[in-house]
């Protein structure tokens, strides 16, 4: 079930902005009135909401929390510029200075550390972000771990010199040093009480699943930039919806959405991505069959068939009713 209360929003201030590797930037993002922020586990994210001049112009993007929970009177986050990102990179990298103010959601974390004896860690580019509060959690509970991490180049990747103190248990692996990396000798044989933590690009992750495929069930658990490629499945047909709580029922049409016909209604629901990837928008269903297009639910969750994140997924049935 979808247990996890609709993230506060708050207004923070940049305090620091500073360089983490090449094109890569660090914010330290504080309250005004200097009052502790609240608490986060490792593998948690925020949700920044970027004002991008005019009304209707938000642009709202999720980015892992990288300093550290025991410091609650700041957070930390890194932003990759993508040049040929949708506009949120940019703005971090353009339009935000020390003393500007943002607007923030959260924390919400759909990435837990999960308890185990081992843990293996795999981070692509950005990726690290939310693996390295994972590692010195592992570190400090005195569980054995290891962690790859891959980049294109050494100066691309970013905090080399929080992961530096570990010495041969982390793996810095530049593509163009040592090419693809190889996750088949890191993984090696499944072992027991193992689970295997990993954040990057869309292939790299891919790979993972490919060679963590004779692992149990569940070992593997991953944080995804973007949607998983063809994360949906069918065509997409229409259906009906039904709100419970708001005694509304709605139809919705091959093309759009059931946040966008729950929005066009005028029922307030939180959401943020729209892409299936931030869990913002799970609502619990009561009755019907999802048709899961997310690239987030893990594959128990997709078959209890308790949640739908209704920015992308639909109904398999003529009908689904959900608790809105």
């Amino acid at each position: 079930m979808n247990n996890q209360p609709a993230p506060a929003e708050t207004i923070l201030t940049v305090t620091t902005r500073a360089p983490a590797a090449d094109g890569v930037l660090t914010l330290t993002l504080r309250r005004p009135d200097g009052e502790a922020l609240p608490a986060w586990t490792p593998g948690a994210h925020i949700d920044v909401l970027l004002n991008d001049d005019g009304p209707g112009s938000t642009l709202i993007r999720q980015y892992s929390l990288c300093g550290h929970p025991a410091q609650r009177e700041a957070w930390q986050i890194a932003v990759l510029r993508e040049p040929e990102g949708r506009g949120g990179s940019a703005y971090v990298h353009d339009r935000l200075r020390e003393g500007s103010t943002v607007r923030v959601r959260g924390p919400r974390n759909n990435f837990p550390l999960r308890p185990a004896a081992r843990h293996l860690f795999v981070a692509g580019g950005v990726g690290i972000t939310p693996i390295l509060p994972m590692v010195e959690a592992a570190e400090a509970s005195g569980a054995d771990w290891r962690l790859l991490y891959g980049g294109r180049t050494r100066t691309s990747m970013a905090f080399l010199d929080r992961l530096a103190p570990y010495g041969d248990r982390v793996l810095i692996r530049p593509q163009d040093e040592y090419g693809l990396l190889d996750l088949a000798a890191f993984l090696g044989p499944p072992q027991p009480d193992t689970l295997v933590h990993a954040c990057g690009p869309e292939p790299l992750l891919r790979a993972l699943r490919e060679k963590s495929a004779d692992w149990p069930p569940g070992t593997l658990g991953v944080e995804r930039f973007a949607p998983a490629e063809a994360a949906g499945a069918g065509p997409a047909e229409a259906f009906e919806v039904e709100l419970a709580r708001s005694g509304l029922t709605l139809t919705v049409p091959p093309d759009r959405s059931v946040l966008e016909a729950v929005e066009e209604a005028g029922v307030a629901v939180d959401f943020s991505c729209r892409e299936g990837t931030c869990g913002t928008c799970e609502t619990d269903i009561i009755d019907g069959d999802p048709d899961h297009r997310d690239s987030l639910l893990t594959e128990d969750e997709r078959a209890a068939g308790d949640t739908l994140l209704i920015c992308v997924s639909r109904s398999r049935g003529p009908r689904l009713v959900l608790d809105l």
